[in-house]
């Protein structure tokens, strides 16, 4: 199709130049909308369940009277129903698992009147009867759930209750009817399970226009459709011209039609009812569908949302921190008798009665909305809007009903408000043909070797990882054995290890690909690399370590030494060991040093460092006195700590002692001094 008539010139893109609104598009893509073919997206699991396989394994003997099953029936149990929906619900119910316990039992099903008796104890476990064709049947017992699952309630059941109940009524009834017997050979595995949803139904429902180029696709939300309009898949280009709307101009203020003024046209025209609930937050918002149009200052129109009405409530109901409504809390621990929790409740009914008020003011509009997004969280929210109470608006049961096909924040009047528009706007997207066709071939190339698994008895399974073996086990754990001694500076410990295990001085740690082993790979280099002069000395005069080998980068254990008192633990060693037992200059080692010169340079170093201390402590006291007793003072008033006084508050020593201990041996500590406080506080008594 050619360029849209009238601007033969325009370039493709003009029209995306705005937004475009569902219910207002330009008459140019309206002309040329056509459906987006299946055949050019990925392959979607449909979301309308199919009837369980049960039912389709024994249609071939349990067959209604007359030549043909209609498709609205149930072969198994022997009734028809006049839609699918009822034959749906027929499926999940106990009455259709109970028959097909019995036909795996190779027994005959039990009619509803049947049922209906045994459930209510008129007719004893394990007794025989004729059902409505004539057939012999036998009661049977049972040990579980008859629908197969291990909850027969409804979501809405199991929110309304605090408490889990994990089995039906009408299996308690059984088990105190029936003598269950231990040793069943019920086989669970033919129990009707609840079938997984697949990927459903997309939420965008996508339009191709010869205007706009090949690859570029638009998306409408499937949301805004109603449930007739979404029956039939062909019918949606007719569908959305229907919905469009001509532009509205701008309304006067809305008046009261209660004196016989009428309301603008905008009041009257389509629209829908937003609303969302959560933490104590509730927003509401009646939309018109028809675009305001109004003009812009620098000239040109406009188009604008019309809202009709609004509101928005907050109260405290959210625990702070903790988190979660009040009334949870109680369900699940009791009532708090805190001023907090009571206000949370008062604040919770005080919701409540403004939010439901709200919607009876509102019920005209919301009788006439087209369409009703809702978001409640919480089965307490959802009590709120659907109840049941007097004068309940909202009905869970409402087709018009729907939830917000994405992410939403925070219950607002701006976040309604951007949720109207999400809804109400085209998606436009880039779609790359090729990529989507090579991404379908993968699935299908996927699902038929999972096909072809299953076929030959073999489950697929991720791959594992090479199994240790038992060397390498204990070289791993050699390895984080000296590695923590040496950490710690355990010098005989270190030794001891090395001896009872048969391991050598220079044993390489594992795994050597890490970068702590790459640079530390002996522990010899981990001594020198954590200043640990005692290991260092033991392990290279009594071990004999080599003090030659190299790390990854190519440096001796001398080389990564961190201070001096390690290093001369090197030259001590080439003293006590003699030149002749390594080549020291390889090692990088200088010269040798006796013990007891590397003792005084120690001492001597200690003792210079403790001089200078004294004199700078000296030099702080004679500032303090040389300032006077005021500054001293003002300073103590200000919270500060006077320069030069080495006293600790007994914070700051138990700050200390519980320095490096564990949460729980800080609790064990805290205790232990309490005790002893208690203790202290009788003997005075």
């Amino acid at each position: 199709m050619s360029t849209a008539p009238g601007n033969p010139q325009a370039p493709e893109d003009a029209f995306l130049k705005r937004p475009l609104y569902v219910f207002d598009l330009p008459p140019e893509i309206l002309l040329t909308l056509q459906a987006k073919a299946a055949s050019s997206s990925l392959p979607i699991t449909n979301l309308e369940p199919t009837p369980p396989k049960e039912d389709e394994q024994f249609s071939s003997t349990e067959q209604l009277k007359g030549d043909s099953v209609p498709s609205t029936s149930c072969a198994l149990c022997g009734l028809a129903f006049p839609n699918v929906l009822e034959q749906r619900s027929h499926i999940k119910s106990d009455l259709h698992g109970y028959n097909l316990k019995q036909k795996l039992r190779g027994l005959a099903p039990v009619t509803d009147a049947h049922f209906e008796k045994l459930v209510g104890g008129k007719i004893p476990i394990g007794s025989s009867g004729v059902n409505a064709k004539g057939i012999m049947l036998t009661i049977i017992e049972l040990d579980e759930s008859i629908s197969g699952s291990d909850s027969s309630v409804s979501d809405d059941d199991e929110d309304d209750h605090p408490v889990n109940n994990k089995s039906s009524t009408l299996s308690t009834l059984l088990r105190k009817q029936a003598n269950i017997s231990t040793n069943t050979n019920l086989n669970d595995d033919f129990t009707p399970k609840k079938r997984k949803r697949g990927a459903g139904k997309p939420p965008l429902i996508r339009f191709t226009t010869s205007v706009l180029p090949s690859n570029t696709s638009l998306g409408i939300y499937r949301a805004i459709f109603t449930d007739e309009e979404q029956e039939d898949t062909t019918q949606f280009v007719q569908i959305v011209r229907k919905k469009q709307l001509a532009p509205a101009a701008a309304p006067s203020a809305p008046v009261d039609g209660s004196n016989g003024v009428p309301l603008p046209r905008t009041m009257t025209s389509p629209h829908i009812f937003l609303c969302m609930v959560g933490g104590g937050h509730f927003a509401g918002m009646i939309v018109s569908l028809a675009p305001k149009l109004s003009r812009k200052a620098a000239g040109g129109d406009e188009r604008q949302a019309t809202v009709l009405a609004h509101k928005t409530f907050h109260r405290y109901t959210t625990r702070r921190k903790q988190g979660g409504a009040q009334s949870a809390n109680d369900s699940a621990k009791g009532a708090a008798h805190s001023a907090g929790a009571s206000i949370r409740r008062y604040n919770e009914a005080a919701l409540v009665t403004e939010i439901r008020q709200l919607l009876a003011e509102w019920k005209s509009l919301i009788q006439d909305s087209q369409l009703l997004f809702v978001r409640a969280t919480g089965s307490g929210n959802r009590r709120t809007l659907f109840g049941p109470y007097d004068g309940q608006v909202l009905r869970q049961n409402d087709p018009r009903l729907r939830g917000f096909p994405f992410s939403t924040r925070r219950a607002t009047q701006a976040e309604l408000m951007r949720a109207f528009v999400e809804l109400t706007r085209v998606k436009v997207s880039q779609i790359d043909e090729a990529a989507l066709a090579a991404a379908a071939a993968a699935t299908q190339a996927t699902a038929e070797r999972a096909a072809a698994s299953t076929k030959q008895g073999s489950i697929p399974s991720t791959p594992s990882q090479p199994k240790v073996s038992k060397e390498e086990e204990a070289t791993l754990l050699h390895t984080s054995q000296l590695q923590a001694l040496i950490r710690r500076s355990k010098a005989p410990a270190v030794l001891s290890y090395l001896h009872s295990n048969s391991l050598s001085p220079n044993f390489l740690f594992q795994p050597v690909d890490t970068q702590q082993n790459y640079h530390a790979p002996t522990p010899l280099h981990l001594a020198a690399s954590v200043n640990s002069p005692a290991v260092i000395l033991a392990l290279l005069t009594k071990a004999e370590a080599n003090p030659c080998s190299t790390n990854g980068d190519g440096k001796t254990a001398f080389d990564i030494a961190g201070d001096r008192s390690t290093r001369d633990a090197f030259r001590v060693a080439r003293h006590e060991l003699g030149e002749a037992k390594w080549d020291w200059n390889a090692a990088h080692v200088p010269d040798s040093l006796s013990k007891a010169d590397a003792d005084k340079r120690e001492e001597r170093d200690r003792n210079e460092a403790e001089k200078k201390e004294s004199e700078r402590r000296t030099a702080e006291m004679v500032r303090l006195k040389r300032e006077g007793p005021s500054d001293a003072a003002s300073t103590g008033k200000k919270g500060g700590k006077p320069l030069g006084v080495g006293e600790k508050t007994g914070a700051e020593k138990r700050e200390e002692e519980a320095r490096g201990m564990t949460p729980e041996m800080r609790m064990r500590l805290e205790r232990e001094r309490r005790a002893r406080a208690a203790e202290e506080r009788m003997k005075r008594m």
